[in-house]
């Protein structure tokens, strides 16, 4: 994920949709053996609430505090990794302890077992989604990304002021082209865990279509907040849009605690 200098510059790092990155070894890591899904809330009592709309949107009480709590327990065992102290020329500073590995089976469990996929798929969630051409068009989701990612961010460590790419994959049986639309980031903890700071905060004053001087004063005239800051919520799934339509967003400094995020996408027929 690059760090623009403006709206316009989307060059740089991209979360690879296909391949995972490697470990230590080389070898891409075997799934492991997830926890099972105890104790999720109904589907029919999952919301999906607006910050944005077809921008940003959270469901609260995704996995219930139980479950976060076992999840926590199992990631930290996990072998994660520190992302490198100094980026790619063009990328974004991200300080982070990290997992990745490509499980189609568990991101099947994340979209269906859970009732992501029947609540996305309710008509007042389409209209939350999506805009009035995608709606015309019959669009749909998928399903998610099976690359999965774990990110833990513990004091001092962030992720600076980036755009999240869209990625072609090819998925599904039999295997065709898919793309990703929204980035989906579980949060484990929040601050009943201690965790202070960590907001992912996104910049509506360098929005994906740049903006001209006129525009940009009208738009802070109308007393609209320029930056919406989402804080960690234990339980709570965060949606925003990437791609083309991508706010430029940072995920802010931990002053406390540990920040636990699981990581997936969104992901579209082509």
């Amino acid at each position: 994920m690059p760090k623009p200098s403006s709206a316009s510059s989307r060059k740089g790092k991209k979360e690879v949709s296909q391949k995972p990155e490697p470990g230590p070894s080389n070898v891409a890591p075997e799934p492991p053996q997830w926890p099972p899904f105890k104790g999720l809330l109904p589907p029919e009592l999952l919301e999906l609430d607006t910050i944005l709309s077809h921008q940003i949107l959270t469901i609260s009480r995704f996995f219930p505090s139980s479950l976060c709590n076992t999840y926590i327990q199992f990631l930290s065992n996990l072998p994660l990794t520190t992302t490198p102290s100094k980026p790619k020329r063009g990328e974004a500073v991200r300080v982070n302890d990290r997992f990745q590995v490509q499980d189609p089976m568990f991101a099947k469990r994340l979209w269906l077992d859970t009732g992501l996929k029947n609540l996305l798929e309710k008509e007042e969630s389409r209209e939350l989604l999506w805009n009035a051409d995608e709606l015309e068009s019959g669009i749909k989701p998928w399903g998610l990304n099976p690359n999965i990612r774990i990110y833990r961010y513990t004091k001092g460590q962030f992720f600076d002021k980036h755009f999240d790419d869209s990625n072609t994959l090819t998925v599904g049986t039999p295997p065709s082209p898919h793309r990703t639309i929204y980035t989906l980031l579980l949060y484990l903890t929040g601050p009943a865990d201690g965790v202070v700071g960590g907001e992912t905060a996104f910049y509506r004053n360098e929005p994906y279509i740049p903006l001209s001087k006129k525009e940009l004063k009208e738009l802070v005239a109308s007393g609209e907040p320029q930056i919406i800051e989402v804080q960690p919520e234990k339980g709570m799934a965060l949606l925003h849009r990437h791609g083309d339509e991508c706010l430029l967003h940072e995920g802010k400094e931990v002053l406390a605690g540990v920040k636990w995020i699981i990581r997936s996408d969104l992901v579209l027929d082509v």
